[in-house]
Formats: structure tokens, sequence, C-alpha cells
């Protein structure tokens, strides 16, 4: 291939996600009821103060294609957030993939949702094989150095929260199972709550002053109760 001077970026010249699969074919399973649910309230809830939500990309289960020089190679994180990029890619499209090439900016946060199958790898305690892609923990880690790393494994309800610092992940501090995240101006903890007529602790985010951040269904809730106090029947609206 013709080598130009200066040569070309990479966005000009590796695929784009028009080009590289969503999905794959051959993964065994699909996402259970929980794998559903769980990240459809850290999305309702993830709420940055400092970006308006047309400047924030929110995904769950999708592709993160993160090597130049492999440009096959991805990870697929059960939930992540990207701040500062448009919600929509070049503000006009849905993605089917995060490429980073492509957007030139790194995801901000990850959670992995702990499965039997994944759990060694999504702590970190699986080593990379000859010739084979970096390992789900040194692609957040070392590579893309995601500031915050979420794993929740729903089965013993344990949350664990890492740090990047220095390209190395430091575990965070949990009291009362929350933990406060600066760079994102919001907290995340184990909520205790009803949430898709299931009662069980949930992943949810909380802001500066302590309050669990409302899902859209908790605020029309309360603007319908609200309107009743007032003689109003919401339903004639």
């Amino acid at each position: 291939m013709f080598q130009t001077d200066p040569p070309l970026p990479a966005k000009k010249t590796l695929p784009t996600m028009y080009d590289l699969k969503s999905e794959d074919p051959e993964e065994p399973g699909l996402p259970d009821q929980f794998h559903s649910w769980q990240p459809r309230i850290l999305e309702d809830t993830f709420q940055p103060p400092d970006f308006p939500k047309d400047e924030v990309f929110i995904a769950a289960d999708l592709n993160v294609y993160y090597d130049t020089h492999h440009p096959l190679w991805y990870k697929r994180p059960d939930w992540f957030a990207v701040l500062g990029v448009p919600r929509l890619y070049e503000g006009k499209d849905l993605r089917l993939s995060y490429v980073i090439w492509q957007e030139g900016v790194d995801p901000t946060v990850m959670v992995e949702l702990i499965s039997p199958g994944t759990e060694k790898e999504d702590l970190g305690q699986t080593l990379r094989e000859v010739n084979q892609p970096p390992t789900k923990w040194e692609v957040y880690e070392r590579i893309l150095r995601i500031p915050y790393y979420i794993i929740f494994d729903r089965y013993s309800d344990e949350l664990k929260v890492f740090q990047n610092i220095a390209g190395r992940y430091q575990p965070m501090e949990i009291a009362d199972n929350r933990v406060w995240l600066p760079e994102l101006g919001l907290g995340i903890g184990l909520w205790q709550g009803n949430y898709q007529d299931v009662e069980r602790l949930w992943l949810r985010w909380y802001d500066a002053a302590g309050n669990w951040i409302s899902t859209p269904s908790e605020k029309a809730e309360r603007l319908a109760a609200k309107l009743k106090e007032l003689g109003i029947n919401p339903e004639d609206l």
C-alpha cells in the first residue's frame, strides 16, 4: 500500500463502524433478564451534571473496537458511558458499535455484571494467551485507561469500584454500598427497591446531595401524585 507523507489518520484509513461487525453470532447465549434490566436503570439514572444529554453516549452490550493495529479486536462491556461525544454518531446515526479511532474519545466508565463464566476475566484474574487479544482488564486499564471500572456481582450483591491512577486500577473505598466518582460528578451504589416489578438490590446512580437519581417512571409517578393532591386527574390531561 502506498505510504503518504505524512501518514493519513486512522479515521481515514481504518474500517468504520459501518464496516465492523456489531455482534458475534458465534457467541453463546443472550443476555438474561438481569443483564437486560440492570443496564436500563443505569442509563435511566446516569445524569452527569456537567454534560448535556446530547453530549453523553450510553450503551449496553455493544462492541468497543480499540486497537488501530488490530482493528477487528473488540470488547463488549455490559454497560458503558462516554462523556463529551454526540449522543448520535456525527449527530445523526444510531451507533452499530463504538470505534475508538473514529470517535476520538475513550469511554469514561465501564460496568461489568459478573456471570459465573466471566468472573475471572472481569476481575483481571486471567492471563493473556500467546497471539491472542489482551484481556478485558488489560484493555480497560492499560490501553483505554478507563477512569472508572465498576463490577457488580448480583449473586453475592458485592460491589467493586476501581479508579485508574497512573495507568493502574486501584480499588476505591465503598461505604454503605456507595462510592463517589469525582470525574463524573456522580456516585454509584446499591439501592434496595422495586424495578421492573422485581424487588432486589440494583446498581444505580446518585447525585451530589446523596439522593438517588429518579428514573423517568418514578418522575411520572410523583408528578401524578402531586396533581392528584391538587385535585387534578392526570388522565384528564
